[in-house]
This record gives structure tokens, sequence and C-alpha cells, in this order.
């Protein structure tokens, strides 16, 4: 008896070691593989629901030195490009503050994620008296309207903060923090990253006023979960003609994700040979009803697909 019960045991522990692998392995399937790879000038950003990037901000710095504040508000006026050993070249205001980036925040869209506490942490840069200089394209230099109406600049679609815990000039203290905050290259790329070869993130997340966090494309097209389908075993139920309305996210390099669990994001062998990109094992796909960035037409058609969170649920559920 003493026997069997230690056999059904370790039965269940490779259980639970498999079912837990679809959400952490790196090859979820047998084929599949980790693909490798401008407005007002008034203070802006601070009151607006706290994000994310709030909670990692804080603790990151023992307080915020004062005399600094000062200088933390306003337009950026003419920026300017810095350069040290650590992160290269990055931006700066016209007085040497040092410009940032926030990795759960959108470009295409463009659309700004830090609001409330963490964007008293962060203060939004206006989008109004900013001017490009040597090394910096004005074509890239636009702006986005704020959860407050108020609008904030952006550089190459990304919009651009201060930070608080920054006691002077020159001060790069909010690089890395939380691994979502980067000082701003000249061409928005986070400084000090010689992983990101180009800005050209290929899945992200983006916050639907309707259904919440949820994961879109480097198009910022939503992308979409299939009930039909199987996560484990990974197995896809989209053949044939539904193919023609929902197209599989083709596999993507894990460096150029964010707001999300890279470690989730795997591929999947399909029966044409192509690879699918899944996330949480969950396959992927765009909806063809779906003509610009932001559309979620295809929640909840036929009861079986819906837009996928930042933690691989189905969203609106």
């Amino acid at each position: 008896m003493e026997k069997r019960h230690i056999a059904f045991a370790g039965v269940s522990v490779a259980m639970v070691l498999l079912t837990a692998a679809c959400g952490s392995s790196k090859d979820n399937s047998a084929g599949s593989a980790n693909v490798q790879p401008a407005g007002g000038s008034q203070t802006v950003g601070a009151g607006a629901s706290a994000s994310a990037g709030a909670g990692a901000v804080a603790g990151a710095t023992g307080g915020y030195e004062a005399g600094g504040e000062a200088g933390r508000t306003g337009p950026a006026k003419q920026l300017a490009v810095k350069e040290d050993a650590k992160l290269g070249k990055f931006v700066t205001d016209s007085k040497g503050w040092t410009l940032y980036r926030f990795d759960e925040d959108t470009p295409k869209p463009a659309k700004s994620n830090c609001n409330d506490d963490c964007a008293t942490k962060w203060p939004a840069v206006p989008a109004d008296d900013a001017a490009a200089t040597t090394g910096i394209e004005s074509s890239k230099l636009g702006s986005v309207t704020r959860s407050d109406g108020t609008k904030q600049l952006t550089l190459a679609g990304w919009p651009v903060y201060r930070f608080a815990g920054d006691a002077k000039p020159g001060d790069t203290k909010g690089q890395g923090v939380g691994g979502t905050w980067n000082a701003l290259a000249p061409d928005g790329k986070p400084a000090g990253k010689t992983a990101a070869a180009d800005d050209s993130l290929q899945l992200m997340v983006n916050n639907n006023a309707e259904l919440g966090k949820i994961i879109v494309d480097g198009k910022g097209m939503t992308v979409y979960r299939f009930d039909k389908d199987s996560a484990w075993p990974m197995k896809t139920g989209c053949l044939g003609a539904c193919l023609d309305t929902w197209k599989p996210v083709k596999a993507v390099d894990t460096t150029k994700v964010a707001g999300l669990d890279a470690a989730k994001v795997t591929s999947f062998k399909r029966p044409d040979g192509t690879k699918q990109a899944a996330f949480d094992c969950w396959l992927l796909y765009t909806f063809t009803g779906d003509k610009k960035p932001g559309d979620i037409n295809g929640q909840g058609v036929k009861g079986t697909w819906f837009a996928v969170t930042d933690k691989g649920k189905k969203a609106g559920q």
C-alpha cells in the first residue's frame, strides 16, 4: 500500500511540473522553440489611475532631494545630446536634466501609462517649446494627449519624462529603475541597452479603455487567443478557412517585447511549418476585422475569441 502511495505521489508531482512548464518553459511543444534573435506649458501628468510603474519606483531612491523640483517641470526647450561611458548618448533638456522613457508606454499609437503617483515620481515633459538639436531628427518630436488632457512631449512616439529622484542636472538615477525606465537615446531607444538594435517592438502591452491591459503587436494591433486551441499540449484549432479571418502572429524576438513577461513568450510550429508566437502557451492571432491600432472588433467573436491580457488570460472575463 505504501509503495502505491509513493508511486501516486510521484505521478502527481510529474503532472504539476508539466503544467507549470507551460507558463515558464522556453520550449513548449515538439517542433516549437523560443525564437531569439506638443501642447500647453503647464505642469503635466500629476493627477490623472496609478500605473504599475509607480510601485516599481517606490523606494528606488531614499526620497527626493530638495532644490531641483523647479528644474524638473516646464518645457524642455532646446534639447541636448550628452554622452557617457555607461549610457552612451542620451537626451537632456535645455538645463541638462536627463530625459527618460517608460517601457509600459506605447509608441504606436503614442500613449502614456504613467499617471497619479507614478507621474509625481516621473514628471511628464510638456509638449510645447521643444526643439531638436544636432543628433536628433526634428521629425521624431511630437506630442500625446495624457488622460488629464495635457499634452506631453514624445520622441519617436515615446512619451518623455524627467525623474524626481535626480537631484541635479546630469544625474541619471532613473536609469534602469524597476527594469522599465531608461534614459532616452536620441532616436527614442533606451540608452545603455546594446541589445535594442532598433525600437521596432514586436509585442507590447496597451492599456485599453474597455478591456484594460491587453497585448498588441508591433503595429499596435490587438492580438487574440482562441478557445478551440489547446495550451497544453499546444495545438491549433484554427485551420483552413479560419486563417482567412484570423492571422497567426509570427514568432517574435523576445528582446523586442515590452510590458509582459518575456519568459512566457514562445513559438509553435504550425502544420504548414511556419512558426507562430504564443504567450503563456496560448497561440496569438490578429483579426482582419480590426482596421486600425486600438480596435478590438475580434473580442468575443462566436464566444471563442478573446483579446489577451498582459497575464495571458482572456480579456473581459
